[in-house]
């Protein structure tokens, strides 16, 4: 009987000890870490892809930047932009935590349009030789339908409440009015990115003149955005690593935080099937769909 009940006992620790390993990974490097210890500690953030959403990354910024334990916030970037709002949003981020901390951004392969806005906040940028960076400039697009349509012998019906309540219908050509109409939208969103790179980098050399001129849209390699003080430095993620120790008069190694994106058995599934049904990751799911339609974009085509 004694044995029976040992077994039982040993096979509850057991159990136990697997619910324990499988829930590591949900809290380990979770939103709720805890970062005390070492003042060497550097949180990181990864900017990757296409801009779709402020959230994920706003809350990184705003937990490193109000932990007493972070000396410092490094952000690595490898993405061609995306949606106006979000890249404004991380941007004007990075700009209140940089009042608290060093924030150093490491651009990798590219860090074009939106994400080179929100490089433009940073207290420092990195940059590779060969990095693809600037695009300053804003892209709205869509397909025009209406040939299609017309050989389908489909004709669209559209009630609406004014002229320009339509504008961008991929079932029509634009008229001249909706085209300048368009266009005052795009050159208005141009400049508050124009103004707002330049109040960011000003202080770092950049010419509003010079700006104006090379702010058409144009990407440059890392080593022609350093000579147009779009970026500061030249060099990979570990120099901007040993950058930070530097500018914090860090003791020792720089211990580098990253926190992981909780999730959730709901959304792992979710990827998995998004994974067989249409051969994509539920991110790049999103990402296509976002690249649907009539949208306006700081994004690197």
């Amino acid at each position: 009987m004694a044995k029976v009940e040992k077994r039982k006992f040993l096979g509850i620790v057991l159990f136990i000890f697997i619910i324990f390993l499988i829930s590591l990974p949900f809290f380990a490097g979770s939103g709720g870490r805890s970062f005390r210890g070492s003042s060497n500690k550097v949180g990181v953030i990864r900017i990757s892809g296409i801009i779709v959403s402020s959230n994920p990354y706003v809350k990184r910024i705003r937990k490193f930047a109000k932990e007493r334990y972070i000396k410092a916030i490094l952000i690595r970037v490898n993405s061609p932009g995306g949606a106006v709002a979000p890249s404004q949003e991380i941007y004007r981020e990075i700009l209140k935590a940089k009042k608290k901390k060093l924030v150093v951004v490491s651009m990798g392969s590219v860090a074009a349009s939106g994400a080179y806005y929100i490089s433009s906040g940073a207290s420092y940028i990195f940059a590779n030789p060969g990095t693809l960076t600037g695009s300053i400039g804003v892209i709205m697009e869509y397909m025009n339908m209406k040939n299609l349509m017309s050989w389908m012998k489909l004709k669209p019906v559209v009630i609406k409440s004014g002229k320009f309540k339509d504008t961008g219908s991929p079932y029509r050509n634009l008229a001249p009015q909706e085209r300048k109409y368009l266009h005052g939208l795009i050159m208005n969103v141009y400049a508050q990115f124009v103004t707002d790179v330049y109040e960011a980098r000003k202080e770092k050399g950049l010419k509003f003149s010079m700006l104006r001129k090379i702010a058409d849209g144009r990407v440059f390699s890392g080593e022609e955005a350093l000579k147009y003080h779009l970026v500061d430095n030249i060099g990979d993620f570990y120099d901007a690593v040993d950058f930070i120790k530097k500018e914090t008069n860090m003791k020792g190694e720089p211990q580098l935080i990253y926190v992981r994106r909780k999730r959730s058995f709901l959304s792992d599934l979710l990827d998995n099937l998004t994974r067989v049904i249409i051969g994509e990751s539920h991110e790049g799911f999103r990402e296509s769909f976002f690249n649907q339609g009539y949208n306006l974009l700081y994004l690197w085509r």
